[in-house]
């Protein structure tokens, strides 16, 4: 499809702004341009044809089955949308008087206690933008617990082989190495190599309970144990909450302090990559240490305060607040019965995608699963020449988007499906036909798949060229 740009077309216009109602502002010579910018001269009905156009050529959970595994891709409900553009939320200031916004403030509120409530937490800050950020803020918890008691020989955070990527990565920015430690058969923490790892400088543990192999580790009590006696805390990673809640918290299990994910759980958009929204929950005597401001509640006035010994913030003002109303409202619908309902409807039909697809593809672990299921490819690699990657691809041709391919790196030619409890019978049994056939071509010609997608407006890029050198302005052409 054409860019804005050429469409574009010198002198042509739209009327889309209403007249000014404030009185303009006239800036000195220094604050201009020398020259106006290059924007696209371009139709109202041209620019209204070109973004319904862009929007055919995405995919969302509202066009398909969308089953990337680790991200939940659950079906966002209206009603969210809707409570979230009301005026008495959309039309408040952030520097507002607290006396003025209390209605926003109790929002904030009951979203950190149900929160709580269905971590096992004490505390909670809904400051973070999104789950690594979360876990950042979770790992400047431990480290500001330990220096707080002179601790400061605890330099190591332990990290499982099958962990998310940003776990390693946000230990580092906060200042830890990272010790990682083997899986074992079963797919669960190697409880030997953890015995071997922790000791004087162990800061802590993070750990993803479901794993990334959508697998519970049933040593899990063992394993938070292992830790705390050693002398370090443990922090959970809720990229998997959606599994679990309502059933199991993650504060029962021994954590002490944890990461949700409202875009992931809770039923908030994804959004393209934002906004998200990371909330940490902790321990009471993790507590103190919370990012500034927290909401308290005070002669039946809700106001801002700063705790004791805050590490001060980690995002300007509340964090992305019209993302919490939107959580808030889908916790508020479900209720009490509704979250552990939610939560076994996806553990059931994740298992029963698998079982629809075991006796065709290989499964990593033979097992029944939680809310996702990790197939290997590498038989079917060796046998046809078809990868996880073409079979990813060849499933866009179908209208479904691919399962997370290539994780967890302890897998080979890993496809990892998470297909959430928002889908219906009728669409897993659809999925699975899919899956099938596609399996049916690569043993009859396996050669066809390795130029799939074949009926997408774009077929396979070379994504390692894509990422290095990406094209991100456009290039007018020089007139002579």
């Amino acid at each position: 499809m054409k860019l804005l740009f050429e469409r574009s077309r010198s002198g042509r216009t739209e009327s889309l702004l209403p007249p000014c109602d404030v009185p303009p502002v006239e800036f000195d010579a220094g604050s201009l341009r020398a020259a106006p910018p290059r924007l696209p001269e371009i139709s109202e009905v041209d620019l209204g044809r070109h973004y319904t156009e862009l929007a055919k050529q995405t995919h969302g959970v509202n066009d398909g089955f969308y089953p990337l595994g680790s991200c939940t891709m659950k079906y966002n409900p209206r009603v969210n949308e809707e409570m979230a553009a009301l005026p008495g939320f959309t039309g408040i200031h952030p520097l507002q008087p607290a006396g003025t916004v209390q209605g926003c403030l109790e929002v904030l509120a009951k979203t950190e206690t149900m929160l709580c409530e269905i971590t096992g937490m004490d505390g909670m800050t809904l400051q973070p933008a999104a789950g690594a950020h979360g876990e950042y803020t979770g790992l400047l918890l431990i480290r500001r617990y330990h220096q707080s008691r002179g601790d400061t020989a605890r330099t190591k955070i332990i990290v499982p082989d099958s962990a998310h990527g940003t776990n390693p990565a946000s230990a580092v920015m906060a200042g830890f190495t990272v010790v990682s430690v083997p899986s074992n058969a079963e797919g669960g923490v190697d409880l030997d190599a953890l015995r071997a790892a922790v000791g004087p400088d162990t800061a802590g543990l993070m750990l993803t309970n479901p794993n990334t192999l959508g697998l519970f580790d049933p040593n899990i009590l063992e394993i938070t144990r292992i830790v705390h006696e050693a002398g370090g805390l443990c922090y959970y990673d809720g990229a998997n909450l959606n599994a679990i809640m309502g059933h199991v918290r993650p504060g029962d299990m021994g954590f002490d302090c944890v990461h949700v994910n409202l875009h992931k759980t809770f039923s908030t958009p994804h959004g393209g990559g934002g906004p998200g929204s990371g909330p940490v929950g902790c321990k009471a005597f993790l507590a103190d240490f919370l990012p500034a401001p927290r909401v308290g509640c005070k002669d039946g006035q809700y106001r801002l305060y700063a705790p004791a010994r805050s590490l001060g913030r980690v995002r300007t003002f509340q964090g992305n607040f019209l993302v919490v109303v939107r959580a808030l409202t889908y916790l508020l619908t479900l209720g009490k019965q509704g979250i552990p309902e939610a939560s076994a409807g996806a553990v059931l039909n994740a298992n029963y995608l698998m079982h629809k697809l075991a006796g065709a593809y290989q499964m990593a672990y033979d097992t029944p699963c939680m809310h996702e299921f990790v197939m290997t490819l590498e038989p079917l690699k060796a046998e046809t020449g078809v990868s996880a990657m073409d079979v990813a691809k060849r499933m866009l041709d179908f209208g479904i988007h691919p399962p997370t391919m290539y994780f967890p790196l302890i897998v080979h030619e890993a496809l990892m499906v998470e297909p959430t409890e928002t889908e219906s019978p009728e669409t897993l049994d659809q999925a699975a036909e899919i899956f099938l056939r596609i399996l049916d071509e690569a043993k009859a010609d396996g050669a066809s798949l390795h130029s799939a997608p074949h009926d997408c407006p774009i077929g396979r890029p070379d994504e390692v060229r894509a990422a290095r050198t990406p094209v991100l302005r456009y290039e007018f052409e020089v007139v002579q």
